[in-house]
């Protein structure tokens, strides 16, 4: 059973996610953050990149920019199917001053001025695929099938799901998450009705010509909550009564049976900056996460270095007297649970403990492979190089911890 903790540090969201007292997740929502994952616009194109073969689009009055390639593209054909981009260059279905709707593939924040970033770097990835995340579903109204999300692996199992979401005759167009492996028909129904009304509600807003923020993707709170659906939460503990009723509202809406989970708490000390979590002992876990090195419980240590080509995690044996095998193993648990923390992103390179066995190396195989499927982001596996170094990809949505936490306490 989880804890989740939501506390406010000067206009910032923070959640941690607890388990057994062991921080398992840690979501910033700086104040000053300028464009959130998965925020709706209806945006303007300004220009067309031919060399990029991508539009850039302006998503407010702020002028906060976009880049959308040509890949994101969607547009409806005279019959109102939607054509996916890609089969020809993106200035032949968009021009400068269309009107389109667009959605934040990611989230950004300010960049410090004199920051050495190329145009493209300065625009936050759009699409025009739209998606509206629930607790168990994701309802994508430009698509009329059901799909089963990447994080469920198993391909019998995988087909079994969409052969039961595509019998009920009230679920269209809607992504299952991998909470919805064990949640009832009922449920699902109910929460894709939400999301279809929700979207519906919105058609009224994409008119005119000026570029604005239609909706705000899912807050840090709302992130936990459907990254976590499958886990059972023992309790989400608010300090602020304004949090503590958003995140009733929300769970109203879309978690009815976490209601009764959400518990104001009041701090001894109310002056103390992220009480809760100070109250929790959660501080020192957090400080850890900006430390270049990590001690395993065992005794080795992992060393996780960050470049802006890629990030390298040596996995040494200190003093721990075990085999190499085990030591591998559990760093790679940990390895997955830092990933997860510290938001890591891009090429991530792993340099294990040496080891020919093939036994062994099968073992490390189905570690690697089982923490894929506890990590909310898309990641990928790449394979285990004769030198024993693990190829992996991370498509993170948010910006890595650092940059958030340099910004909430800027």
């Amino acid at each position: 059973m989880i804890d989740i903790l939501v506390d406010e540090l000067e206009g910032s969201l923070w959640v941690a996610t607890i388990d057994d007292n062991k921080l398992i997740g840690l979501e910033i929502d700086p104040a000053e953050e300028e464009v959130r994952w998965g925020s709706i616009y209806w945006g303007r194109v300004t220009r067309i990149d031919k060399t990029l073969d991508a539009a850039f689009i302006l998503l407010d009055e702020d002028g906060n920019t976009g880049i959308l390639h040509n890949a994101d593209v969607r547009i409806a054909d005279s019959k109102g199917n939607i054509q996916k981009g890609g089969d020809q260059a993106i200035g032949k279905m968009l021009s400068p001053g269309q009107m389109i709707t667009v959605q934040a593939k990611s989230g950004y924040l300010p960049r410090p001025y004199g920051d050495d970033l190329t145009y493209e770097d300065k625009s936050v990835k759009l699409s025009m695929d739209i998606t509206l995340p629930g607790r168990h579903l994701i309802y994508a109204p430009l698509m009329h099938e059901n799909r089963i999300s990447k994080r469920i692996h198993n391909a019998k199992q995988r087909k079994q799901l969409l052969k039961m979401i595509d019998n009920v005759e009230n679920i269209q167009g809607c992504i299952l998450r991998a909470s919805a492996a064990n949640t009832q028909t009922d449920v699902l129904i109910r929460e894709s009705k939400i999301l279809k009304e929700i979207w519906n509600q919105l058609q009224s807003f994409f008119e005119g010509d000026s570029p604005k923020l239609i909706m705000l993707g899912p807050d840090a709170v709302q992130r936990t909550l459907g990254d976590y659906a499958h886990r059972t939460i023992k309790a989400i503990e608010i300090v602020t009564m304004e949090q503590y009723q958003e995140v009733e509202e929300w769970c109203e809406i879309y978690a009815p049976d976490l209601v009764t989970k959400v518990t104001p708490v009041e701090i001894p000390d109310q002056e103390l900056d992220l009480g809760l979590f100070d109250y929790r002992d959660m501080l020192d876990a957090i400080e850890n996460l900006f430390q270049p090195y990590v001690i395993l419980p065992s005794g080795g240590n992992l060393i996780i270095q960050e470049t802006s080509a890629l990030c390298a995690i040596d996995v040494n044996r200190g003093g721990d007297k075990r085999s190499s095998l085990d030591v591998n193993l559990e760093a790679i648990e940990e390895i997955g649970r830092q990933m997860r923390l510290r938001n890591l992103g891009g090429i991530i390179l792993v340099d294990l403990l040496k080891t020919s066995d093939k036994k062994e190396k099968t073992k490390i195989t189905n570690a690697l492979k089982a923490i894929t499927q506890k990590d909310p982001c898309t990641l990928q596996i790449h394979g285990l190089t004769k030198l024993g170094l693990v190829e992996m990809t991370r498509n993170r949505r948010t910006p890595p911890l650092q940059e958030r936490l340099d910004l909430a306490l800027d």
